[in-house]
């Protein structure tokens, strides 16, 4: 069963292909997102 299980998870991660819109999307918010420590706390800001 965990063969077969496998198998089919495996053909299904392949055929998986993002949008360019989404890629892009995820990259400028990775671009604007600034992580800033101060006295053990973390602030997230995005700078857009």
């Amino acid at each position: 069963m965990a063969k077969i299980y496998s198998e089919n998870s495996i053909k299904k991660l392949n055929e998986l292909e993002p949008r360019e819109e989404t890629v892009n999307l995820i990259l400028n918010y990775s671009k604007a997102l600034s992580v800033i420590t101060c006295k053990n706390m973390k602030f997230e800001a995005l700078l857009n």
